[in-house]
């Protein structure tokens, strides 16, 4: 079974109207297309270096038709690493914090009617303290940009890594293949990608591996 849509008209160059044709071919995908994505998407993960060496991992859940990393999180938990999940921050305006994640987490729906953890019950860690993070995201190209939902969230909290700071962690986009797209406008805040995983490969940017 297949999870490439079988219609691709041209793409438009508009930011938003990109990011509503991929909402829509996300969501356009059946249950049984999303379930086998989800586990190519795991199988393209679990043996990569990047995501061997980490001890502290942050992912989402999956909404809107994200690529669904819960396979990736259930396995993250069988090889005694830890889990994150991101939480709106309470304070600052679209930025994140990022809590504990287990099989025992109680959730609650923020106000995108996400779930995410009850903080009052789980351990926080900051940003930059973690070994790496899964991104969703709406389209890529390959230079590792990235076009998300729009809020910029993931852009503020990790602004740091524009600054040079010694200790960061790796930022890998999870996708449909069919997310990739030739070229995205770079704004000057956007935070590049030093990989993007897809259901079927995963596509490394030379920039951010080197850095």
């Amino acid at each position: 079974m297949d999870t490439t849509p079988i219609f691709e008209p041209p793409l438009p160059s508009d930011r938003k109207q990109l990011r509503r044709i991929m909402r829509q071919r996300r969501r356009s995908l059946t249950p049984a297309q999303q379930a086998l994505a989800a586990r190519r998407l795991k199988q393209q993960l679990q043996n990569d270096p990047l995501f061997l060496r980490a001890r502290s991992v942050a992912l989402y859940l999956a909404n809107d038709g994200e690529i669904d990393p819960s396979e990736i999180a259930e396995f993250i938990w069988q090889q005694r690493k830890r889990c994150f999940l991101p939480v709106l921050h309470p304070v600052l305006e679209n930025q994140l914090w990022f809590y504990e994640y287990t099989p025992q987490t109680q959730l609650r729906q923020n106000r995108f009617r996400i779930w995410e953890p009850d903080i009052r019950q789980q351990p926080r860690r900051p940003a930059w303290a973690l070994s790496l993070v899964l991104f969703p995201l709406v389209a890529f190209d390959d230079e590792g940009g990235r076009l998300g939902m729009g809020g910029g969230f993931y852009d503020r909290t990790f602004a740091f890594i524009r600054h040079g700071k010694p200790l960061r962690p790796r930022l890998v986009g999870l996708a449909h293949d069919f997310q990739r797209v030739d070229s995205l406008d770079k704004q000057p805040w956007d935070i590049p990608l030093d990989a993007v995983a897809t259901d079927r490969k995963i596509y490394r940017f030379k920039a951010r591996r080197d850095a």
